[in-house]
């Protein structure tokens, strides 16, 4: 018997029964006062979840929709853009800002390290005319399971007047990052990570430094518009029609999240992360990040030598129904990675984790069936 699925990805994240069963509650009208109190309610829970008192926009988009946005509404063709990249996801948002007009320039870092804020500080102090208009950088890179520090690049950026923007769709909740005390002026997530909540909703943060900017900017925009979302938001309503049941599981996933505490959330990533890490070095395995800056939203796992990483993950999905990512472009069959984001439970990891063992020696790997499971059982009963 194969049962349910495992579903241990940096996303979309397993959706918990109570999230399930407030989503199938039926449909209001969008613009009547029983979404109006759904949408004053999640927004102000948001803004906890980001630790701000600015704006929060919800769109009906993944967090590449929301990327956009933030590029649309805050940079303006021919803007001069420092886009700082550690894997897929710190291109892909150059690519947005270099397609809607934007004078892209990329500060890139090898694959499997984060970005060094020195360098960084470096290339902001040579801006001498301070013709750099915005910063962007990935908070946790999927691809490679690398997070940044955020508040060393805010550090970095120091006094130079670009707004600092941040990809956070896979780091927020799970990884460290507040808002306001570290002066980040936009920042995007996402509600399939650690949200707990399927693909289709995303959020934009701004602060005022951003909307005065947004107010002279000259991009086009329509659906992106964050003047329309503000001036519909006084009303509590959407400027278009809404996903109105993906806001009633993320208001369940809120209470979820508030329920549990926003720093507890924080600590059992970085167990999970801690936990993962040691039974996979205890099997034998090299990580592709190293401690001091290893996700807590996932694990990469560079795949034993001719084996591959699609391989492992072909018999994990065949035997035991359990889904892990591949890599990505260059990384594609090098690395595998295992998910430990959003609703995922200590008992859930040691199944993986026992069922990898298996995985790796049925594909020709020498390991003592056992070994890295027992180092797991060992982190949890210590913590």
């Amino acid at each position: 018997m194969i049962g349910e699925q495992y579903l241990l990805l940096p996303g979309p994240t397993p959706v918990p029964e109570r999230v399930v069963r407030a989503m199938s509650r039926p449909m209001v009208n969008h613009r009547g006062s029983e979404f109006k109190e759904i949408l004053i309610n999640v927004t102000e829970g948001i803004k906890q979840v980001y630790h701000t008192e600015h704006q929060v926009i919800i769109y009906p988009a993944s967090g590449t929709g929301a990327l956009e946005a933030a590029a649309v509404n805050f940079i303006s063709p021919g803007d001069k853009v420092l886009a700082v990249s550690i894997g897929v996801f710190g291109d892909r948002f150059a690519t947005i800002a270099r397609e809607f007009g934007a004078q892209v320039e990329k500060l890139d870092f090898p694959w499997g390290e984060p970005t060094d804020p020195q360098v960084l500080r470096e290339r902001l102090a040579q801006d001498i005319k301070q013709e750099i208009k915005a910063v962007l950088i990935t908070h946790n890179e999927t691809s490679t399971g690398v997070f940044n520090d955020l508040a060393a690049i805010r550090a970095a950026v120091g006094e130079h007047p670009a707004l600092l923007m941040v990809d956070a769709v896979s780091g927020l909740a799970a990884v460290a990052l507040k808002m306001d005390e570290w002066k980040l002026d936009v920042v995007v997530s996402g509600s399939q990570k650690a949200f707990m909540i399927p693909p289709g909703l995303s959020f934009l943060a701004f602060n005022d430094r951003a909307l005065r900017i947004h107010q002279e900017n000259k991009n086009h925009k329509y659906y992106w518009d964050v003047s329309a979302g503000l001036k519909y938001l006084e009303k509590g309503q959407n400027p278009y029609t809404p996903a109105i049941s993906l806001y009633y599981g993320l208001e369940e996933a809120l209470k979820m999240m508030l329920e549990e505490g926003l720093d507890n959330i924080l600590i059992r990533h970085q167990n999970y992360r801690e936990m993962v890490r040691a039974a996979l070095k205890e099997m034998g395995l090299n990580l592709l990040a190293a401690d001091g800056y290893a996700s807590p939203a996932l694990t990469s796992v560079i795949a034993p030598q001719g084996i591959g990483g699609n391989k492992i993950r072909q018999y994990m999905r065949e035997r035991f129904n359990i889904v892990l990512a591949g890599g990505q472009q260059k990384l594609d069959d090098v690395i595998f990675r295992i998910g430990h984001l959003g609703y995922v439970r200590e008992l859930d990891l040691l199944a993986v984790l026992a069922a990898l063992e298996i995985a790796l020696l049925n594909c020709g790997y020498p390991i003592e069936l056992g070994k890295g499971l027992k180092k797991a059982q060992e982190y949890i009963s210590s913590i």
